[in-house]
């Protein structure tokens, strides 16, 4: 089924399946996070003018997904730790289809916290760019609960080109 938006159809399908995108399919064992990337869903995708600036392009990634039990703190709230790793996976993957070149790592990860998410709840994970250079780039995300309309989470990733080893 195709995504929402003006992507590429290359890129179409490159979204199609996030778990592939992201190597899982490629690993004899668990990992990390693998569960919670499996059920990312993407419905929207799209690379548009900047309203702000219209010669200045922006990327929009829109992701849903439900909480599930491992995405859970002692409280019964969605964990700091897994808004973080939302994040990362899903900013990574509004700058992928800005620019699906890219090879990046994290150099910034600022988040705040507004409201706590529980079992059940929809999240809806918005994520746009916010500059995209030869040797770094930045998105904003905010995590939204699709279910009660509060914002849980909000940050700004930045990532950079990896610096060549030195042996």
């Amino acid at each position: 089924m195709p995504i929402p938006g003006n992507l590429d159809p290359a890129m179409q399908e490159a979204f199609a399946d996030i778990s592939t995108l992201f190597g899982l399919n490629r690993l004899e064992r668990p990992g990390f996070g693998d569960s919670i990337i499996r059920g990312l869903v993407i419905t929207h995708a799209s690379v548009d003018n900047k309203a702000e600036e219209p010669l200045k392009k922006e990327g929009k990634v829109v992701c849903e997904l439900t909480v599930t039990e491992e995405m859970l703190n002692g409280g019964g709230n969605v964990h700091g730790g897994c808004s973080a790793f939302l994040i990362d996976i899903c900013s990574t993957l509004c700058l992928m289809a800005f620019n699906s070149e890219i090879n990046t790592v994290s150099q910034s990860l600022n988040i705040v916290y507004h409201s706590p998410a529980t079992l059940g709840e929809t999240l809806r994970i918005v994520n746009t760019t916010m500059t995209v250079g030869a040797r770094a780039m930045s998105a904003r995300t905010e995590i939204w609960n699709a279910t009660k309309h509060r914002l849980v989470a909000s940050g700004v990733h930045i990532k950079m080109q990896p610096s060549a080893a030195k042996l």
